[in-house]
């Protein structure tokens, strides 16, 4: 059974720093692409950072100069450092592996996901 099991959510004040990870089992997922996607109370689940077999990453604009994903094959295991965080990025974060290996924003084309992790920015 595959797993995604995210890490490393918490409270933060504005402009700190958090790293996320997510642990993959049941499957490598060496050869497919990762994403993170994040969800505000009252708002849609929006896509923020992927990053394909080859590393190659893909950001959502207003994230792109403060987080950057990667990911250590070896492990089976995807990280997200955000640096200089703000209110705004207040929200459940989510891991998803898509059996793609092309990078998308697209939700739809991930197969599976984490149970989320929360991420707090006060100001």
């Amino acid at each position: 059974q595959v797993q995604l099991v995210e890490s490393g959510g918490g409270l933060v004040q504005a402009g700190g720093s958090l790293r996320l990870s997510c642990a993959a089992s049941g499957r490598t997922f060496n050869r497919h692409t990762m994403g993170w996607f994040r969800q505000a109370p009252g708002k849609e689940r929006e896509f923020v950072a992927t990053i394909n077999w080859l590393s190659a990453s893909t950001y959502l604009d207003s994230v792109k100069d403060r987080f950057s994903i990667s990911r250590l094959n070896a492990n089976n295991t995807v990280y997200l450092q955000m640096n200089s965080l703000k209110p705004e990025d207040t929200a459940v974060y989510y891991c998803a592996a898509s059996t793609s290996w092309y990078n998308t924003r697209d939700s739809a084309d991930y197969d599976y996901w984490g149970q989320g992790t929360q991420v707090t920015v006060s100001s």
